[in-house]
């Protein structure tokens, strides 16, 4: 393969449950090479760790001269002790990953998680281009977001800055695997509207095909969405009370429903603490590469 010219290359791999992606990023922010692997997380932590390092070398390849990587997780690092915490590929829970990926690839690394990542890609190089304040939302089987100030990320001092998913819209509400009740992710997210379908109807069916029930008038498939577009109009307009992001932009399996962005901003207008909502909420413009985008944009 010939070596790809630009003075400004970056690295980033997205680390993800099915799919481990590497890209090299030219001076412009866009793709010049990609390379990806199946994470075969069944096979464990130690192969994984294997799976990375392959496409790093893959990517290496293509711009030898990169000596830090960018790495976009599930979960995120312990501001504790260091081990990661609240991954969905649960083999990655409790281990050192950032020291054990250094010491295998024997090059620096910036860890972020894979919310972060989407945020940042989108911020620089994608729906949120030009905006100073951006908080970039993923909604699918989980809640999760990402604020990216003048380019930069701002994590907090206990890399909590972001997690909207978790805050609590009703103490009442149903139990989270966080401890809390009544969290946004137990409203809004996918898994959690459909469980509010079954519990309504006795029918299992997926989010895909909740949406288009409720636009064919089905009753119960009506209630349980408006239900969601209420709940995601509270849960956002907490956001821009506390945030007043210049753009909010929505990622994510859940990020495809077009009502989001008319039924749902009307909802968040409505409950804003002002006169009127000025905050533009858009769909993402880089789909599945922004993870790996945004850990490439970490270096």
């Amino acid at each position: 393969m010939d070596k790809i010219e630009s003075p400004r290359r970056r690295i980033g791999i997205d680390l993800g449950g099915t799919k481990i992606e590497g890209v090299v990023l030219g001076a412009d922010n866009r793709p010049l090479f990609r390379h990806r692997v199946p994470t075969e997380s069944a096979q464990g932590y130690e192969h994984i760790l294997e799976r990375v390092a392959l496409v790093v070398d893959a990517c290496r390849h293509a711009a030898p001269e990169c000596t830090t990587i960018g790495i976009g997780t599930p979960g995120a690092v312990s501001s504790r002790d260091g081990t990661m915490k609240n991954c969905n590929t649960t083999c990655l829970n409790g281990r050192r990953l950032p020291e054990d990926l250094a010491q295998r690839l024997r090059l620096p690394l910036r860890i972020e998680n894979d919310a972060n990542c989407f945020a940042l890609a989108e911020a620089i190089a994608g729906a949120g281009e030009g905006a100073a304040l951006v908080f970039g939302v993923i909604l699918g089987t989980g809640v999760g977001g990402g604020i990216v100030h003048r380019g930069e990320l701002l994590c907090g001092s206990q890399h909590l800055a972001g997690e909207w998913g978790h805050h609590s819209l009703d103490p009442q509400g149903p139990s989270c695997y966080c401890g809390q009740r009544g969290c946004v992710e137990r409203f809004i997210a996918g898994p959690a509207v459909e469980k509010q379908y079954c519990n309504l109807t006795g029918e299992a069916a997926a989010m895909p095909a909740i949406v288009a029930r409720y636009r064919d008038g089905e009753p119960a498939a009506t209630r349980v969405f408006r239900r969601f577009v209420d709940r995601f109009g509270r849960a956002v307009a907490n956001l821009v009370d506390i945030l007043d992001p210049d753009v909010i932009v929505l990622g994510g399996g859940l990020s495809n429903i077009d009502e989001l962005y008319t039924l749902g901003r009307d909802a968040v207008a409505g409950y804003v603490f002002n006169d009127e909502l000025r905050t533009p909420i858009r769909r993402n413009a880089l789909g599945d590469s922004a993870g790996v985008i945004g850990a490439a944009l970490l270096v």
